[in-house]
């Protein structure tokens, strides 16, 4: 028996995976933190020493677990979005007719509207900064590509209880879910109510016509 194989060995394979699990876990902590900042400064105007003043963690400790703003950056939007997509698993899990799925679809779409217009507002600056800053280009495009497997996930679900099929590819239906977000998202932020009740009644009518 090696040394890896007898207590002495799975005692230390333990104790490193907890050491990781315990560093992933406060970099998820921080990140938890650090959005509430980001959110309302957005990429350009905070630092990690903004993030450390709003928050319980001293600028060192921020420092230690994140090498970098762009390093803090991607931990955060990664994190919320990843949180997003799991909020619509139970719509799809729940919902037993194509009406069912639709309508809670569109009020889930505009409640996270509603409750989290500057955490959305931090992903689209985020997006249109990947376009100058290329360290941002692969995180984007992996959050992309997460957000599109959901919208496809919802229509291909919406088909399947309709009897239908879908017209579009995903690339197309998510394309045409973001822009009515995008467009719901600058009408809401610049005090315009009417934003929500439009975003629910347009992702509502947009799935009969992607699956008709």
């Amino acid at each position: 028996m090696s040394v890896t194989e007898g207590p002495r060995g799975r005692h230390r394979a333990r104790a490193e995976r907890a050491a990781v699990d315990k560093f992933e876990r406060r970099r998820s902590e921080i990140a938890d933190s650090a959005l509430v900042t980001l959110a309302a400064n957005g990429y350009a105007n905070t630092g990690l020493r903004d993030i450390a003043q709003n928050s319980d963690f001293s600028h060192g400790v921020v420092h230690y677990y994140f090498s970098d703003k762009l390093d803090l950056m991607q931990h955060c939007i990664r994190q919320y979005k990843q949180d997003c997509v799991r909020q619509y698993d139970g719509i799809l899990e729940s919902a037993t007719t194509p009406d069912e799925l639709r309508e809670g679809f569109a009020v889930a779409m505009a409640a996270t509207l509603r409750e989290e217009s500057t955490l959305h507002r931090m992903w689209y600056d985020l997006r249109n900064q990947s376009m100058f800053t290329t360290e941002l280009v692969e995180v984007i495009k992996e959050i992309d590509l997460l957000l599109e497997q959901m919208i496809w996930r919802v229509v291909t679900r919406y088909a399947e209880l309709a009897e239908s099929s879908p017209l579009v590819e995903p690339t197309v239906a998510y394309s045409l879910y973001d822009g009515l977000f995008l467009r719901a998202l600058i009408d809401f932020l610049a005090g315009d109510r009417e934003a929500l009740a439009f975003l629910r009644r347009e992702c509502a009518a947009l799935l009969p016509r992607l699956c008709p």
